[in-house]
């Protein structure tokens, strides 16, 4: 068996730079599906998760320019609606576990988005009824697809996503995240109630903003989105981890 031995009592010195947080960079990269214009992105950690997802971003037309180590510039102007609804973008998104964040964006902008079993690290159950019945709250259909395995998520034809009240059932990070970046561009005042209030999602939520959202109640329990017709560009850096 390995082993480390340690010897204590030496003075460390130096400095470090922390990497930018896995869990604000799948929310953030996601959310440049919003627009159409550009969003540049610094401090991403360039790791398995993150760079899975871009190459997922890539895939459904999202243009990447990677100026240098942790700086990206998106621009989903010419996203591909026919590959986002195809068996190989969702197998993708199955073995992905932060693609379930591209849903929300998905969703806001073209009306329907599939949804399937995250995969990703094996670390237990993880449950997604938040997001689902947050996306059904707002006015999207569900139904579930045997051949794809994952649910399919639409607007009804002729119908808008129409902001609304709701009481989350859990204040999930990842939820309460994917219902704000729909709900931006929902028709009406959505209330969350019982919303997560951490870090990463006053992080989005303050990018979103500076994209041109309007939240209220940022860093509560308790957030209030108008919805507007649509979302421009922006610079955000990371937090690090």
């Amino acid at each position: 068996m390995s082993s480390f031995v340690i010897e204590g009592g030496h003075r460390l010195s130096g400095t470090i730079r922390p990497q930018g947080a896995k869990n604000e960079a799948l929310q953030i990269i996601s959310a440049v599906l919003l627009t159409k214009e550009k969003v540049t992105v610094s401090n991403v950690p360039e790791i398995l998760d993150v760079r899975n997802l871009i190459l997922l971003l890539e895939g459904m037309g999202v243009k990447v320019t990677r100026h240098e180590k942790g700086s990206y510039t998106f621009q989903a102007d010419e996203i591909d609606p026919e590959y986002i609804l195809s068996a190989d973008f969702v197998a993708k998104c199955a073995k992905l576990r932060g693609s379930v964040m591209v849903v929300g964006p998905l969703l806001a902008r073209f009306g329907r988005a599939y949804f399937p079993k995250p995969g990703g690290d094996q670390i237990g159950r993880r449950r997604v009824d938040t997001h689902i019945l947050g996306f059904m709250n707002l006015g999207a259909d569900q139904e579930y697809d045997h051949d794809k395995k994952a649910f399919y998520l639409h607007v009804p034809e002729g119908k808008s996503l129409e902001g609304r009240y709701m009481l989350l059932d859990e204040a999930s990070v990842t939820g309460t995240a994917n219902i704000v970046m729909a709900a931006v561009l929902a028709k009406g005042v959505t209330t969350i109630y019982n919303a997560a209030c951490e870090p990463y999602l006053q992080q989005l939520c303050k990018m979103l903003v500076r994209m041109g959202a309007d939240i209220k109640g940022i860093g509560s329990n308790l957030l209030t989105i108008n919805g507007v017709e649509s979302l421009g560009g922006t610079d955000h850096r990371i937090l690090p981890d």
